[in-house]
């Protein structure tokens, strides 16, 4: 009798101890990514905007972005980006985001830091296009 007490208070410790494990999911690829891009960008520091190969930065004087959960602001993007709108992950591995007006962006480095992501614009053509968005191939580097 007192070797089935033991028995059972051995179990019932094993039980007690396996129940206090963290539960806790690890961070997946979309949470650990957000944690990087959540706050403001901007190309202070030195930022660019390339199109074509060719730095267009000037165009955009001031540019910047920011991004909360769900939501995002800009700031002097001409019609490159909405004022504000709404953003999620494109895919599973947080290497794409899609924006409201359903433009989709690639991540091409994503740190503390540094932000880098690429896209094609077709702007809307006529001289107004020539001052806010220029159609091209964009890779926009931004600092935190």
């Amino acid at each position: 009798m007192k070797i089935a007490k033991r028995y059972l208070l051995l179990l019932f410790i094993s039980c007690l101890y396996l129940s206090c494990g963290n539960d806790d999911a690890p961070p997946n690829a979309q949470e650990l990514a957000f944690e990087r891009l959540a706050g403001t960008w901007d190309l202070a520091n030195g930022g660019s905007i390339i199109i074509d190969g060719e730095d267009a930065s000037l165009n955009y004087p001031n540019f910047g972005l920011s991004f909360t959960d769900g939501g995002y602001n800009t700031m002097n993007a001409g019609e490159l980006f909405s004022a504000s709108g709404t953003w999620e992950w494109a895919n599973e591995e947080a290497g794409e985001i899609t924006l409201d007006r359903l433009r989709t962006i690639i991540i091409n480095d994503l740190t503390e830091t540094n932000f880098q992501f690429s896209f094609t614009f077709t702007g809307s053509g006529g001289e107004a296009n020539l001052i806010d968005g220029i159609s091209g191939n964009y890779v926009i580097t931004v600092k935190k």
